[in-house]
């Protein structure tokens, strides 16, 4: 009589009596774990040099069976914990992936795999296979050889069976352009990537997709995570197609290259009391608490990158400054973060400290300046900043915008008379990030501190000042009327630069003559009209 999957696992829990806490089953996750291995569940790491037995009681009689099974599923989301759904990771080894303690392989990969940019929609197609379950005997678990390992305490379990198999990720993306939308992007993505099966049973002649079918097809990208041994790794998705039609058939021709899915592990403890233990779990509401936050830490992330990347945002180095500053000050928390959770859940799975340690680190981010509520403020305002720096340039479009050096170089130019600058005076003033910065001077994330609620980020952005954006566009009108009355003079040069200025706000018109600033000039009439009078710019008619 053949054993079922169900069958062979309760057997592997009544090895030695019914005592409590029998196997735990987990997701290999690339790594390479056989029967007869050690575990330590505190770390989630394997052990390799010891044993409980030598190589010949290992592969004397180990049971094996054929389980063949073909799956095929898809995620339409780049969340953790739906493409850790796709490995069926639980929430005690995901913690541990999430702070770096576990190092995946093969086509557990996919789980680094991170979209770059917010603009960008991904879907993704996960075939699996199963092909052989392997499981130590009841003979061989009653002759320990190396009883010693017990006293040395580096494991907690030992890997009793193996389900072995192989699986392939192929991550489709597509980038929204500036001027498309998201969500539709996202839609013929999905429809696209789900008509991959139906595409690749249409015979061997040439496929059968329309014209707007093929179009989309080329906008598509792919990336390849698996197990199975490709020649070349599909980038496109037609390639992606091609080799669909293959993966049936590449492990069927080589099961011996199939590797670890999921272990089975039983406790040391049922073995010898003097060994170590799992003493506690950590919970599946406090893993779900750490997992949220760190999205919304990449989140903030993608959402920067994206205005780092933003053309208007590169003009201005100012800005430029304080976006690369967010970024580094954003990383440096998550690392500081994640060291303390690499600390900590060792140390609660040991039984050296309970969860209450873990639930202070939350209480910690909540008190500090790196909450998603304060993140997404903070990014929120940058971008309508670019916003409003991309409208002013567009109506200054035959102004080149210019970097500080860039300026010099002009201002210094002998051929060059009078320069005229229509400056942002405002673009590095940011009390958030000078908090950032204090913030961050602890070098362990339990000795961050939490500072003053008053911290310049509730106070209203310079552009949102009513009385800043009035000034702002009458200097605009006046500028841009110089500018056109003026463009054939040679001597006479308009441009764009961020200039800190805290005395005038907003922008100013800052004048220039024989490499000397003569005058900040701003919303004053009277100021270009004594210009006029001397003969140096033209009054537009």
């Amino acid at each position: 009589m053949s054993l079922g999957p169900s069958d062979r696992r309760f057997l592997l829990c009544i090895f030695i009596g019914s005592m409590e806490p029998k196997t735990i089953e987990i997701a290999a996750l690339g790594r390479p774990l056989y029967p007869g291995m050690l575990y330590d569940c505190r770390s989630d790491s394997f052990i390799t040099g010891l044993t409980l037995w030598d190589k010949e009681s290992l592969n004397k009689d180990l049971d094996v069976h054929r389980q063949p099974k073909t799956d095929l599923k898809f995620c339409f989301s780049d969340f953790l914990r739906d493409k850790t759904s796709l490995l069926d990771v639980s929430a005690s080894l995901k913690a541990s992936f999430l702070c770096g303690l576990v190092e995946v392989g093969g086509s557990a990969k996919y789980l680094n795999d991170k979209k770059s940019s917010a603009r960008q929609s991904r879907v993704t197609m996960q075939y699996s296979q199963t092909t052989t379950f392997e499981q130590l005997t009841m003979s061989q678990l009653g002759k320990i050889v190396y009883p010693q390992v017990f006293e040395e305490k580096s494991a907690t379990h030992v890997v009793t069976a193996v389900l072995y198999g192989a699986q392939a990720f192929l991550v489709f993306d597509q980038t929204a352009t500036k001027n498309e939308a998201t969500q539709a992007i996202e839609g013929n993505l999905s429809v696209m990537v789900k008509k991959i099966p139906k595409f690749s049973i249409e015979g061997e002649g040439n496929l059968k997709m329309n014209e707007e079918e093929k179009k989309l097809a080329e906008e598509i990208s792919c990336t390849f995570h698996g197990d199975f041994e490709i020649e070349e790794n599909p980038t496109t998705y037609m390639e992606a197609l091609q080799l669909y039609k293959k993966l049936p058939s590449l492990l069927k021709n080589r099961e011996n290259d199939a590797v670890p899915v999921r272990i089975w592990l039983y406790p040391l403890a049922r073995f010898d009391t003097k060994a170590a233990r799992l003493e506690r779990e950590i919970s599946v509401v406090l893993s779900s608490k750490v997992e949220d936050l760190l999205d919304k830490l990449e989140n903030g992330e993608r959402t920067c990158s994206d205005l780092i990347k933003n053309t208007t945002a590169c003009d201005f180095q100012d800005l430029m400054e304080r976006l690369k500053l967010f970024q580094e000050s954003l990383g440096d928390y998550k690392m500081l973060f994640l060291k303390a959770i690499c600390r900590l859940l060792p140390a609660i799975r040991g039984g050296e400290q309970n969860d209450q340690a873990l639930t202070d680190v939350l209480i910690t981010h909540r008190k500090s300046p790196f909450t998603a509520t304060r993140l997404k403020k903070w990014l929120e305002n940058v971008q309508n900043e670019v916003n409003l720096l991309d409208s002013y340039t567009r109506e200054l479009s035959d102004c080149p915008v210019v970097t500080s050096s860039g300026l010099d170089q002009i201002v210094f130019n002998p051929q060059v008379d009078t320069v005229i600058c229509f400056s942002f005076t405002s673009l590095n003033q940011d009390p958030y990030l000078s908090l950032l910065a204090k913030y961050l001077k602890a070098d362990e994330f339990e000795k961050l501190s939490a500072l003053p609620k008053s911290n310049g980020q509730d106070l209203p952005s310079w552009f949102n000042n009513p009385d800043i954006y009035e000034r702002m566009k009458h200097n605009l009108s006046l500028f841009k009327g110089f500018s056109e009355a003026n463009k054939e003079n040679e001597e006479v040069r308009f441009v764009i630069a961020s200039v800190s200025d805290p005395s005038n706000p907003g922008t100013s018109i800052r004048l220039y003559r024989k490499g000397k600033m003569v005058d900040k000039c701003h919303e004053d009439h009277l100021r270009f009209k004594s210009l006029m009078i001397f003969g140096y710019i033209k009054a537009k008619k």
